[in-house]
């Protein structure tokens, strides 16, 4: 039977043309050198692995090199694996001062009784196995930090926009309390003016009474 390797490169709508190629020949890259294992006798877990490695050094991909950054301008990265086997599992979260997440997570599937390693529990274990850390800003892309300022942008326009409308609320909302204040007014002066006349009248018709 001939193996069968599939890669997903993430499920992000590419906007600029110039990336389409580069991204379609990283997932070929990737698809490759896993399928490759494969054929070659190699275990679903080696060639899951290498294909996602690729990924994860291509700066094209959210993963390893190139991935979004957080709000504070700093990669954070997750990764799981899972062999079917025996349905052992391994993942870390927050990851931030290594290359390749996805070859921690299949270290704390294969090493630890754990499944799931996250932010600095994560770290102490890659330095405990001799995974090298990375500077994290090694990590980082250029044009992820555009975006990243993008996105601030956008962000402080709708916060001011937000704004702009809730003083616009605000200022709606006095203007018809203080219309129907108004309205209040000039109709309680209204009944007022109503009522004094009908005293005059029922005076004068009194005092005509009187008379007679």
């Amino acid at each position: 039977m001939n193996p069968v390797l599939v890669v997903h490169g993430g499920a992000v709508r590419i906007v600029d043309k110039d990336q389409k190629e580069p991204v379609r020949q990283g997932i070929i890259r990737a698809a490759t050198v896993g399928y490759n294992i494969l054929r070659e006798g190699g275990s679903a877990v080696d060639a899951v692995e290498s294909a996602v490695t690729v990924l994860e050094d291509d700066p094209e991909f959210n993963a390893g090199f190139g991935s979004v950054l957080n709000t504070d301008g700093e990669v954070e990265m997750d990764a799981s694996i899972m062999n079917g086997k025996d349905l052992s599992a391994g993942a870390v979260s927050a990851v931030r001062c290594v290359a390749n997440p996805i070859k921690l997570a299949r270290l704390v599937m294969e090493k630890t009784p754990h499944c799931f390693l996250t932010d600095q529990g994560a770290a102490k274990f890659a330095a405990a196995m001799g995974i090298p850390e990375v500077p994290g800003k090694q990590l980082v892309t250029e044009r992820n930090i555009k975006l990243l300022e993008k996105e601030k942008h956008e962000k402080d326009a709708q916060k001011l926009d937000c704004q702009k409308l809730l003083k616009m609320s605000i200022s709606q909302d006095f203007d018809r309390k203080r219309t129907l204040k108004r309205n209040s007014q000039k109709k309680k002066k209204a009944e007022r003016k109503k009522e004094a006349k009908n005293l005059q009248r029922n005076g004068l018709l009194s005092f005509l009474k009187t008379k007679q």
